[in-house]
């Protein structure tokens, strides 16, 4: 006998009179008071730039914020405030995107109580690699998109069996190394800048 079926052989024996129970209560908590507020205030603890526009305003957010960068890539140019825009179609090599200077994606949601964006490779986000290679990346993310907690994100996302690769971005990419010095951009941008459109008002075109 194996070491692996002697200690298998030794569970399966402690356990064989244990009672069967019900199901695992988990009446926990799943939606919170965190809203927008939250949401900057967690974006400004980790570094993050901020915006909060009406959409109109949103074209213009998204230039004055790329200021000088042109070599952007937008997945599905879903987006026409880039005259130039770097598509990902054929896929750009690893060498592109290192040389590009900045990705702007939307979102699939955020979470107010984490200040995290989450990507799930959908329309206007692209494949996971777009935004971990480029030291940039802007995000655009409607206030309606802002959910409370992590359970209720993925509630919200329907991902009990996930069928899309989903990111979860708290801030720009950091660690801390042994003697506690942060370090930026190791696994992912150093600049993440985040643009909230806010709802729109009633009787408002949108």
């Amino acid at each position: 006998m194996s070491a692996r079926d002697e200690i298998l052989t030794r569970v399966r024996a402690a356990i064989s009179g244990a009672e069967a129970r019900g199901p695992i209560p988990r009446e926990y908590r799943t939606a919170t008071d965190d809203d927008l507020t939250t949401f900057l205030d967690r974006l400004a603890h980790y570094e993050a730039t901020t915006h909060v526009v009406d959409p109109a305003e949103l074209t213009d957010t998204i230039r004055a914020a790329l200021n000088d960068r042109t070599r952007i890539v937008v997945p599905d140019a879903w987006t026409t405030a880039i005259d130039e825009p770097l598509t990902d179609d054929p896929p750009l090599t690893h060498d592109q995107l290192d040389g590009a200077e900045g990705v702007i994606t939307t979102c699939a949601l955020a979470i107010a109580q984490t200040g995290t964006i989450v990507l799930d490779a959908g329309p206007g986000m692209g494949r996971r690699a777009l935004t971990l290679l480029p030291d940039y990346h802007l995000c655009v993310v409607r206030a309606e998109q802002i959910v409370s907690s992590v359970p209720e994100a993925i509630a919200r996302l329907g991902h009990d069996q996930p069928t899309r690769p989903l990111t979860f971005i708290s801030g720009p990419s950091a660690t801390v190394d042994i003697e506690m010095t942060r370090v930026r951009g190791v696994h992912g941008p150093r600049n993440l800048e985040i643009v909230v459109t806010r709802r729109p008002s009633p009787g408002k075109a949108t």
